[in-house]
């Protein structure tokens, strides 16, 4: 399954007990569409999020960027010490594609290591 929606908190990096590390954040996916009457009808939903395979995604995983997961979900359901009734969505993340526009402006990609020290009197052109 494929979801779109954007960060509602940087992503934080947990260890279990197991000593394994596990990255959790949180999206909303927004939706809209127009009831019987015509009027527009929007509906935002929230997921909180886990990815497992690298600890490192979370240091670009910030409040605001929107992302494309591709995962499986599951629902959940608790009573609060209130004793109030709440449900909630996980979405055990696989693969994440970045769409940009968190409040860092740092990219996924990693820098090679080489450089091209050319001066604008070495172009071509």
């Amino acid at each position: 399954m494929n979801i779109t929606g954007r960060l509602t908190r940087d992503a934080e990096v947990r260890t279990t007990s197991q000593e394994k590390q596990v990255v959790n954040f949180s999206i909303a996916t927004n939706d809209s569409y127009r009831n019987k009457q015509g009027e527009r009808i929007e509906q935002t939903t929230y997921f909180d999020c886990s990815y497992w395979i690298s600890p490192n995604v979370a240091k670009i995983l910030t409040k605001g960027t929107l992302v494309e997961l591709t995962g499986r979900v599951s629902a959940r359901a608790w009573t609060g010490n209130d004793g109030e009734a709440h449900a909630g969505l996980n979405f055990h993340t696989s693969n994440i594609k970045l769409h940009g526009g968190g409040k860092k402006s740092e990219t996924a990609q990693t820098t090679t290591g080489t450089s091209n020290n050319k001066s604008e009197d070495d172009l071509p052109f």
